[in-house]
């Protein structure tokens, strides 16, 4: 039987995390599970998260003390689903950026890593500006030139991991992108270990509500993460 569970990690989400959990869960099999990882947020998110766990026991949720960025926040994850007997990892943001009617199609997957793709035939992008979607689209190729991977959105967050994918990763001390150069880092070793990674079109569209948490240095980040696996082999 297969155990689903989605990992949503969470910052200052308080408008939008009621909402998700409940449009999760009517697209999970009965056995699936949602698990928040909450970095403290300041605006009470975590207090809601508890009210939801206490009102339905396929919730969950992992406080952390502080926010050590996206990358730090789904590793802590990761390693909570698969204690939870998770058979299969989904990965999402919780600003409706990505449809959780989509989640089905990624645990159908039959792949070890299942990526919501913005950029394979279908995929596309709503709500952004040209500029933003050409730099992330530019950029997509470009890791994809340097680091020879054959996935045309690797930057994605929208993802979906069996347990003999994340088990590849050990005990994730390897990982070592603290921010969103996590996405691009964890599908780069799981390929180099022979993972099977397939893509599938998604729509991914602006948030629906609260602040956007990409900054200018993520570009710089990413960037930096790409030569370092390139050359020094992660």
């Amino acid at each position: 039987m297969n155990k689903p569970v989605v990992v949503i990690p969470t910052y200052n989400e308080k408008e939008n995390v009621a909402a998700m959990a409940a449009a999760v869960l009517e697209n999970l099999p009965p056995e699936g599970r949602i698990l928040f990882v909450d970095d403290n947020s300041p605006d009470g998110t975590g207090a809601i998260i508890d009210g939801l766990c206490a009102a339905d026991g396929r919730i969950a949720v992992l406080h952390r003390a502080g926010k050590e960025g996206l990358g730090r926040a789904y590793v802590a994850g990761f390693a909570k689903a698969l204690e939870m007997g998770a058979t299969h990892v989904v990965e999402m943001d919780c600003d409706f950026s990505h449809d959780p009617k989509d989640v089905p199609r990624l645990l159908d997957g039959d792949a070890d890593v299942t990526i919501g793709s913005r950029y394979v035939k279908g995929g596309r992008c709503v709500g952004w500006p040209f500029k933003r979607w050409a730099i992330s689209r530019a950029g997509g190729i470009f890791i994809r030139i340097v680091l020879g991977m054959p996935v045309k959105d690797p930057t994605g967050g929208f993802k979906c991991f069996t347990r003999a994918a994340l088990e590849k990763l050990g005990d994730f001390s390897s990982v070592k992108s603290f921010g969103y150069s996590f996405q691009m880092e964890v599908n780069w070793r799981l390929w180099k270990a022979g993972m099977r990674i397939k893509e599938l079109p998604i729509v991914f569209s602006e948030r629906r509500a609260g602040a956007s948490k990409i900054s200018g240095s993520i570009a710089a980040e990413t960037l930096k993460m790409v030569f370092k696996l390139r050359f020094s082999g992660g």
